[in-house]
């Protein structure tokens, strides 16, 4: 159902991102994929070329309206349209309490984490018409807290409170908005959050994003709304 799906997946070099490329490249969808740091989509494209030669490779950083107009504007020129957005950047904080964490930080997480999403959103709607998707990677930080991790908490809290808002906005337009919820997967933001943290417990990036896939194709009549995924192991 997703075959030649014009999919855009931003911070897709990595993590859950990284595996989301691959696994939509299987299914045969149109790729566009982008992150700030071109030497790991240098190591992307090179990943991808056998699954998906012709996928857009584009630098971004969702935190500037300027360098997601550069990025718009290729994916109009190659495809025309975006039928699938994955809003999954994102970066975490080390660990802080509020009286100790640094306004720098709290910034950049919450201009990443919860304005990027909105600017990259904003900006992808011109070319998004009706039976278009849009998934928001949020992480069951979304819903829970977790101590010494405010600014992350809060950008997740935000962000859902983003998604709903767009659910609502759209369904007079046909486009679906999913709130992608996954609990502990292991990936490289650990090394932020928890270095000792149990990776053995953990979830693979590659079920997450197989996930993802199968509630994209719930029938057009229907829609995943909450995709809350966790670990069969429970809390860690």
């Amino acid at each position: 159902m997703l075959r030649g799906k014009v999919t855009l997946v931003t911070g897709a070099s990595r993590g859950i991102g990284l595996a989301l490329a691959h696994v939509l490249a299987e299914q045969g969808c149109e790729l566009v994929v982008t992150a700030r740091n071109k030497n790991t989509l240098d190591k992307l494209k090179r990943e991808l070329d056998h699954q998906k030669p012709e996928a857009l490779i584009q630098p971004c950083d969702i935190r500037d309206p300027a360098s997601i107009d550069r990025l718009m504007s290729a994916v109009k020129k190659q495809f025309g349209r975006v039928d699938v957005l994955i809003n999954n950047a994102g970066i975490a904080h080390a660990q802080a309490n509020v009286d100790e964490l640094a306004i720098s930080l709290w910034q950049e997480v919450i201009e990443t984490n919860l304005t990027g999403m909105f600017l990259v959103t904003r900006a992808a709607l011109a070319l998004m018409n009706r039976g278009s998707a849009i998934v928001n990677n949020l992480s069951i930080s979304a819903k829970r807290v977790f101590p010494g991790s405010s600014a992350y908490n809060a950008s997740k809290h935000g962000a859902l409170g983003l998604t709903n808002t767009l659910r609502e906005e759209l369904r007079p337009r046909g486009i679906r908005v999913i709130a992608l919820l996954p609990g502990a997967t292991d990936t490289d933001i650990w090394n932020t959050l928890w270095r000792e943290a149990p990776r053995q417990k953990m979830m693979k990036a590659e079920t997450v994003a197989r996930a993802v896939v199968n509630a994209l194709c719930v029938p057009a009549e229907a829609t995943v709304e909450e995709l809350v995924i966790l670990p069969a192991s429970g809390t860690l």
